[in-house]
Formats: C-alpha cells, structure tokens, sequence
C-alpha cells in the first residue's frame, strides 16, 4: 500500500529501464526546446542568441513529472491493452503533453506540417507560446485533451465525469499539489462515492507533490507522510507513495506501482461484475513526490533552482544580455543526449518509438478525448405529447418545470440502454420539480445506504452533490467524451460555477477552429428556483446576474431562453438538447403559475424567439401608442396584468405586447447569428413610440443588447435592482419597481395623449401600492386580487 510495499519490485529489465528513460530523457528534451527555441532543433551546431526565442513563456517545473508519468502510463497500456485518456491538472505543463504526443505520433498526424523530423520540430518547438501558434497549456489544440488546466481544481472531477457510463476506460488525473489546495478539488476527491464499477470506467488519481507553487511551498507537501495517507485513506482511497530523485529508482518505482494498482483496478471491476455491486470500493491512486524542475538546472546565478519555486516557469531568461545563460541552456539541453534519441533526421529511434501504444491505444488519439467521434443523438420523445391544455390566455395554473420534469423522465428512460445521459443537480432535482426522473432511474450512491433512504443506488442516472462545482465537472467531462446532460440549480447560486463556465465556453469557442475536433453536446443549465419566487429564502438567493456573465461570451457559443410558461419551456427544452457545441441557459419558474400558449402557439413562438402576442394586443389595424415587452415568467405576468389595467382605464389605448424569449433575438443580427437585422427590429418595436420593457434580470443588460437599434431612446427597462427580502411574491416584484402598477405608472409617464386623465388614474395606482402594503403587513399574503387575478379579455 505504501512505498514500503513496492521498495524491493524491480519489473524493468536494465533494457527496459534504459529504454523508458531515454524516452522520458526524449519529453524533457521536447519540452524545453518548445520554451527555449526557434532553431537548431537537434543542436547540431553551437546554440547562438539567434536560436533562442526573444520572449520565453512557459512552465518547467511540472513538466519532467507529467513526462514521467505519461512515458509509464504507455508501458501499462501497451502491457494490458488499456484504454486510457490522461488528464494533465497543472495544465501549465502543456509542453509535455504536446512533447508526448509528438513523440507518439498523434500530433504530426492530426498537424501534418510538424512532421517527425527536424524540420517539423523546428516548427513544434517555435509554435509554443508564440504568436500564431499554440498555448502554453494542455489546450483544446493538443491531441489527447479534455481539460484545458489553465485555471487550477477541476482535472479529478472531469476524470470522474468522463469515466461514468465509459466502463473500458481508465482516466489518470494528474492533481498537482498547488491545484490540490483549491476548494474545487477538495470536493473532487469525493467523487469515488459515486462511482460505480458495473457500470462505469475508473479514475486513477495521481497526485504530484512537487513541493512548490509560483513562489510558495504547497501544503501537501509540507505535511507528515502518516497525515497525509491518512488524508487520502480518509477520503476513501488506497494511496501509494513513490518517492525519489533518482532517475532509475523512481522508474523501477513507478513500473511496479503501476503494475499493481492497474492489477487492483481490474480486480475491483471483475469481482463486482461477475458477483454484483455489495459495497463501495477502495480504489488505489498514486502519491509521486519528485524534484519541481527535475533535471533541469541545479543553481542559476548561485540560486536553488531545481526542486524549489524558481524553477516553475522559465528557470531564467535574459539570454541575449548574459552569455552565461545561453551556456546554461545549451549545456541543459544537451545533457538529454539528443544524439542518443534522434536520429540524424531527426526521427525518435525506432526502439524508442516502439515504447508508445499505437493508434487509437495512444493516449493522444483515444476517442473519449474527442467526444464528438462517440457522441450519438439522443433518443427524444414528442414533447408536445407534455403539453398543457390552454383553452384561453392566462386562465389555468401549471408547475413548468414539473412539466418539462416529465419530459427528461421519458428521455431519461428511452435512453437507459445507451447509457448516454444524466441529470446533474447541486441536491435541488426534487426542489427544483423536475423529479418525475426519479419514477425511472435513482440518484447515484455508492456510499452507505439506510433502509430508509429515498431513492439511491449504484445504477442510479441523477447526480447530486451540494457542490455546485462538481456537478459543472462532472457534466462537462461527460459531455467531452461524449455523452448528453441536464444541469438544473438555483438561479442565484449558479454563479459558484461562473469560472467554470468560461473555461468550458472557451473551450468550445477554440474547438469550433479545430477542424480535427468535433461538436459535442450542448451544456444546458436550466436555473430555476429563481430571483421572484424567493420570498421565502429572502435577499440571499435572489441574484439574475447569471445571464450578464454568459453573454461576455462570443456569440456562436452562447443562448439564454427565457420561457414564460409550461409549453415553451418544453419548446426551448427540447431544442437545447438537441442543439451542438452551445451553452444554452433556460430561465423559468417552478412554481404554479397562469399559462398562456398552447402547444402549436408556443413551438411557433419558440422558433420565432420573439413575436408579438395579438391576443393581448390592442393595436391591430391601427398606429402603435406604446409596447409592453416582456421577457421572463414573472415579467411576462405583470406585463399582461398592467396590460389589464390599461384597457380598463384607456380603452382608446393601442398596445403592442412583445414576448421575447431567445434573448440573444434583441441583439443586431450583425452581434449574434440569432439577432434581428434593423428591420425587423424597427417592425416590431417601433421607431419612435415608448417601449416599456419588463424584464427578469438586470435593466441594463436589455440596453446593452439593443443600444445600436432605432428606437434605443424610447425603451425604458424595468428588473431587477438589488432589491429583496423575506417577503411575499408580489411584493418581491413591488420592491423593484416592476409590478403591473409600476408599469402602467411608466406607460402614463411617456404616452402624453394619456394627459390629464392619466393623473387620476396614476394617483389610483400609488394608492392601491400603498394598500398592498398595508395588507401583507396585516394578513401575510398578497391581496386576492393580486394573488387570484387571470386573464379575461
């Protein structure tokens, strides 16, 4: 279990042994050169200040590690024909998984131009970190990559997401020890609790501990042996310790360790598939403690640098103005022995090459890390087969979520078989009302059970955790090998994962010019639980800000839906997850709730994004006096009921009501793909006549999506502004000015034919907020007419 147990093992041959480190030797030697230089690939003459790149970007000090581990990984894959992908955390190690790659093969297969010669690694070695080029971490360009690792904490839970329902695959995760202190991978490690081996693949932690971050030791580091295996036994795990500076001890080390682990692996799978699933698994991992910057250089100007902080970037710079240090690196990289690895050619020797799996074996051509090759569609019912009944406008109640929650029960059953899909959810799925899933399926659990338990099992298709974090992870190594998901929370928390979300939209973004990488599914969150209907829970879960963060992103990656009832959620639900390489977020209400589109209405109005709604309208065969826009459930609602009031008040009134629910529709077609061109825009709302717009996030975000169009200077937002407390529904809209009263208020205040008329009826409506106020105080709840009121025109 401990180093102790694999101290005396020796399964490499002294052949073999000189053979895997010479091809490690052949990594490193890559992954320096990619920082380093622009020329003289092979060294062939004296290193000149000419070869050298004049701006050096890029991190040593993980990198032997990752090559380290990568070298011994192909061995076991070639040893058992395994299928296995490599998650790389410290992703600022991008030089050794682009070095690895090459050396395999893949990479001059999927870029032809960086052929396996010197020419072609002339050209690898002046890409990196170079304009035009490549990044410096394990990007969406590096063969063999679902994790980007840019930003530090979720490579173990995107292994976890990857390996559920792939059960032939093995993901090893390499945590780094500076990513093992961010709270997103504390959690991860408590993945294996839902890890089931029937079913699924394995994760394969390997935590590195090279002792330093950019210029601080690391925790795990720096805590006793004991603690720290007690730590990982905690946590559910058999860790393993390999320990070392010396090349052919830590070989020897990692070959045997290897050996065993993949062993228990494939034990702990074979027994559980023959006899069946009887009791969470402790599942071996790895704990490789070695030198940061290993076989780099010792000193530099007579500082530490290897195994100490210095050495994490570029180990040192300033070539052109201290000849020392062009020495310094010619010395370094020769001390690889690059004549001993390439030939003349410059091609890796034919018995080192021999050392890598070949085709899809390879880890940088596995097919689970270009998940659109395996992604196959969804088998999807009819949603209109859902539908509610709406005999007339705003009359009858509905859950839309509980509605749409049927819909994902059926789908969620049609796909039992592929094993293709999953609900994801922070312990909401019940609160949020989309539990018909569970009538078919459990929520995944493989750590203790009690007979009173509500349903949990091993084969279970719901994932829940209270970590808004590890659900995103999950989801999106899923969705990245492959495979479909549903991602429901509380509006107001979603932002935990707002990090998260740009790395995945950036992701997506870069894939879309990769001609190599294919779409994959879309990630769809449906928040829910949202800003109005938080009067119980108060001003702490009242937040809509979700929507400004997402439209930061370019706008081929990015959809917002904003349903207003049952049957358009079921709509814009079922276009979502049929739709490719998209993040799609869908806002709607859980709670009962008037209806307004039968089903044919609604698809209609879905596919259109936004139209107006005749039925509530009052301007048909004459001139537009005002629009009442409405985007959202509960701006939906108080639009019509101030439409309501209007008629009884100004019956001579004509009124436009525009339903928006594709958001992303209010953009210039010339900003979005989905936008309307001026035109349309023009048609719709009108050049010059008052545009009161309710709206369920923040007022400006409406601004800043229709700025460029004509009548940007008539629309006036009304939303969310920081305003909340433990109150009733109504009066929740009331604090932020966007109740019906307020609305017609506003309609009063720009339509100047209302006139004096409009005076009285205004002081009316001040009189009936003051009202409503007194009553809630009083009773608790929202005035009847307030709380009963339907559509009835």
């Amino acid at each position: 279990m401990t180093l102790a147990s694999t101290r005396q093992i020796k399964p490499l041959s002294d052949t073999e042994l000189q053979k895997i480190n010479a091809y490690w030797r052949a990594a490193n030697y890559l992954s320096v050169g990619q920082i380093y230089l622009l020329d003289n690939p092979l060294l062939k003459e004296p290193l000149k200040i000419d070869h050298v790149k004049p701006r050096l970007l890029g991190h040593w000090g993980t990198t032997p590690g990752l090559n380290l581990i990568y070298a011994h990984l192909n061995r076991v894959i070639k040893k058992y024909d395994l299928s296995t992908i490599y998650i790389a955390g410290p992703g600022h190690g991008g030089p050794g998984l682009v070095a690895n790659t090459y050396l395999e093969g893949t990479y001059s297969e999927y870029y032809p131009n960086i052929s396996q010669d010197a020419g072609g690694m002339r050209k690898l070695f002046k890409q990196f970190s170079f304009p035009g080029g490549i990044p410096s971490h394990v990007a969406p360009e590096t063969p063999g990559s679902i994790h980007e690792g840019g930003e530090l904490g979720y490579a173990l839970v995107h292994a976890y997401g990857a390996a559920f329902d792939n059960p032939d695959l093995i993901v090893a995760a390499v945590v780094g020890d500076g990513e093992a202190e961010t709270g997103a991978l504390a959690t991860s490690w408590h993945s294996n609790k839902f890890l089931n081996p029937v079913t699924d693949g394995a994760v394969l932690p390997i935590l590195h501990l090279n002792g330093y971050k950019i210029a601080n030791p690391t925790i795990l580091a720096r805590i006793p042996h004991e603690e720290l295996e007690s730590l990982f036994i905690g946590y559910g795990y058999k860790p393993y310790f390999i320990e070392g500076s010396d090349p052919a001890d830590v070989h020897q080390k990692m070959a045997a360790t290897l050996d065993i682990v993949i062993a228990e692996i494939q034990g702990i799978q074979r027994e559980v598939r023959i006899h069946g699933f009887k009791k969470r698994s402790q599942w071996p991992m790895i704990i490789l403690r070695t030198p940061k910057g290993w076989t780099g250089p010792k000193e530099v100007d007579g500082k530490k640098t290897e195994d100490y902080w210095r050495s994490h970037q570029v180990p040192f710079g300033d070539i052109a103005g201290r000849a020392e240090h062009l020495q310094l690196l010619e010395d370094w990289m020769k001390s690889y022995k690059p004549e001993e690895l390439f030939d003349a050619n410059g091609q890796l020797l034919p018995e080192l090459a021999e050392l890598a799996p070949t085709g899809q074996r390879r880890m940088g051509d596995n097919p689970y890390a270009n998940g659109g090759i395996l992604l196959r569609d969804l088998i999807m019912p009819d949603f209109s087969n859902y539908a509610v009944e709406v005999p007339k406008p705003g009359t009858v109640n509905a859950e839309a979520t509980k509605v749409t929650g049927k819909f994902l029960r059926d789908i969620m059953k049609e796909n039992q078989e592929s094993h293709n899909f999953r609900v994801f959810g922070p312990d909401e799925t019940a609160s949020n009302r989309i539990d018909p899933v569970l009538e078919v399926t459990n929520r995944t659990w493989v750590a203790e059970t009690l007979p009173e338990d509500d349903h949990l099992s091993p084969n279970g298709r719901v994932m829940e955790m209270l970590s808004e974090t590890n659900c995103q992870g999950w989801l999106e190594g899923y969705l990245l090998t492959g495979r479909h998901g549903f991602f429901s929370c509380y509006e107001a928390f979603i932002h935990i994962i707002d990090s998260m979300f740009n790395q995945h939209a950036k992701w997506l973004k870069t894939t879309r010019h990769i001609s190599w990488r294919r779409p994959i599914a879309s990630l769809n969150y449906l928040l829910t639980s949202h800003v109005w209907r938080q009067d119980h829970n108060g001003f702490s879960h009242q937040d809509p800000g979700f929507l400004d963060h997402v439209i930061n992103k370019k706008s081929e990656i990015i959809r917002v839906y904003l349903p207003p009832d049952a049957n358009t959620l079921l709509s814009v639900t079922d276009h979502c997850l049929r739709s490719r390489n998209y993040v799609n977020v869908i806002v709607a209400g859980k709670q009962p709730a008037l209806q307004y589109l039968d089903i044919d209405t609604a698809i209609k109005h879905c596919t259109k994004g936004l139209g107006i709604w005749e039925w509530a309208s009052s301007d048909q065969g004459g001139d537009t006096d005002v629009v009442m826009a409405c985007a959202g459930d509960i701006p939906t609602l108080e639009t019509l009921a101030a439409v309501d009031i209007l008629r009884q008040y100004f019956p001579e009134l004509k009124v436009r009501v525009v339903s928006v629910v594709n958001l992303m529709k209010l953009q210039p077609q010339s900003e979005h793909p989905h936008g309307l061109t001026s035109k349309e825009f023009d048609t719709i709302f009108t050049t010059d006549k008052p545009v009161i717009f309710a709206f369920h996030g923040y007022p400006w975000l409406i601004h800043r999506l229709t700025y460029r169009h004509t009548n940007h200077k008539n629309l006036h937002v009304r939303g969310y502004k920081e305003e909340g407390t433990t109150t009733t529904p109504f009066d929740m809209v009331v604090m932020n000015d966007l109740d019906r009263f307020h609305l017609v208020m506003d309609v009063i205040d720009r339509v100047p034919k209302l006139g004096y008329k409009g005076a009285y009826v205004k002081q009316k409506l001040q009189d009936k907020l003051i009202e409503h106020k007194y009553y809630i105080e009083k009773y608790g709840e929202d005035m009847p007419e307030i709380r009963d009121w339907t559509w009835s025109y």
